[in-house]
């Protein structure tokens, strides 16, 4: 059996992702479409509107075979960290390819790559800030600079596919619909995750039914829906309560940012009034929305960092189709391989997944790792 691969968070689950997920099978000839997905935390340090579970029986029921979590030591990570651990894990399931979106799939991601002087060196302290300059670098060598957010993801699998020894084929296809930023759904099939969100959010069940399938709809409609200003009560207990050496430590956390985030969380009203207090030109929302994550969590620079250096492959489900491929490739892999959490696993290799799905927990209420064990689908439709 071949294997293609995609590498996604399902924020929700919308038709773009289905077109996607049909077009991955289609473009590469593959049987057996691989699913790396983000966990209750996503990369631009905000929590899934809902959880893992529900997200990876959605892909299961649209199309997709196997459904691996990304751990968040690289879910919730800038962009060149976050491709490395999805390339990483699909690499090590012997995907033969990987179709992603891109704003521009006509631009040859390889040669951007190759043209680039340091290519590789540049992304050893990529942040966010760091952009800026990178796409400097970047249009002085090449005349092209990457300002649209797929595109960007898109090079940054390239980069991590070269540092593998090149395993997989990448075949950018066309983002359809939206910007991946807008916030209004505009059309009648397509939409961005971000206006998707916020029209569930608000209860626009209308304008949502147009850009998702039936079975997203559903769950949106029967689910805990989270957001951001669920946690706020405990980001600020957090923060309130521990001292500076302390959140000093924590993820993506730069110097003189903690003694800013402690001062501006005096007053704050909510989530949003507390990103604007913090907010300055040296720092995105999306870069202070991971740090509020990592402080959330208590994720430390050092765990996140060791943790990176033990990956996993974690199973959150398969189709008859996925079981048959895991099967097929069990015998050669390298990394641990887990379909469930024991008091072992949760205290020690899954403890900063455990960690982070038990404080997901809070809001939706729903057993987030023990007691859960892989979806089991005899076929796509469940």
């Amino acid at each position: 059996m071949r294997a293609v691969g995609v590498i996604t968070e399902y924020n929700p689950l919308h038709n773009g992702h289905v077109y996607q997920l049909q077009q991955a099978k289609a473009l590469t000839g593959a049987d057996c479409t691989v699913v790396v997905m983000s966990g209750n935390w996503l990369q631009r340090g905000e929590p899934a509107i809902l959880d893992k579970w529900t997200r990876a029986q959605l892909a299961l029921q649209t199309g997709a075979d196997l459904v691996i979590e990304l751990p968040v030591f690289y879910a919730m990570q800038p962009a060149h960290l976050f491709a490395q651990g999805g390339v990483r894990l699909l690499a090590e399931l012997g995907c033969e390819s990987l179709v992603f979106g891109a704003e521009h799939p006509d631009l040859d991601f390889s040669q951007l790559m190759a043209a680039f002087p340091s290519g590789r060196e540049a992304f050893k302290q990529f942040n966010a800030t760091y952009a800026t300059l990178f796409n400097a670098a970047l249009k002085n060598a090449t005349g092209q600079a990457l300002t649209k957010a797929n595109d960007m993801l898109g090079f940054c699998y390239y980069v991590a596919n070269q540092r593998l020894g090149a395993p997989m084929r990448l075949i950018p296809m066309q983002r359809l619909g939206s910007d991946h930023n807008d916030t209004a759904i505009q059309g009648d099939q397509f939409a961005s995750g971000t206006a998707i969100r916020q029209a569930a959010l608000a209860g626009n069940w209308d304008q949502v039914e147009r850009v998702v399938p039936a079975e997203t709809l559903a769950q949106l409609k029967s689910n805990r829906l989270v957001s951001w200003a669920d946690f706020w009560p405990h980001l600020q207990y957090q923060l309130l309560t521990t001292t500076v050496d302390r959140s000093g430590q924590y993820d993506q956390m730069a110097e003189g940012l903690e003694y800013r985030m402690q001062d501006m969380v005096q007053n704050a009203s909510n989530f949003e009034d507390f990103l604007a207090q913090v907010k300055s030109k040296r720092y995105t929302y999306t870069r202070l929305q991971r740090v509020a994550a990592a402080a959330l969590l208590q994720l430390t620079t050092t765990e996140v960092q060791t943790a990176q250096a033990r990956p996993y492959l974690r199973v959150l489900g398969f189709s008859a189709t996925g079981q048959q491929y895991l099967h097929q490739v069990k015998k050669s892999l390298t990394m641990p391989l887990y379909t469930k959490i024991n008091k072992d696993l949760r205290l020690h290799e899954l403890a900063l997944d455990y960690r982070a799905g038990r404080v997901y927990e809070l809001i939706n209420q729903q057993h987030q790792d023990l007691y859960r064990r892989p979806w089991r689908f005899t076929d796509n439709l469940g």
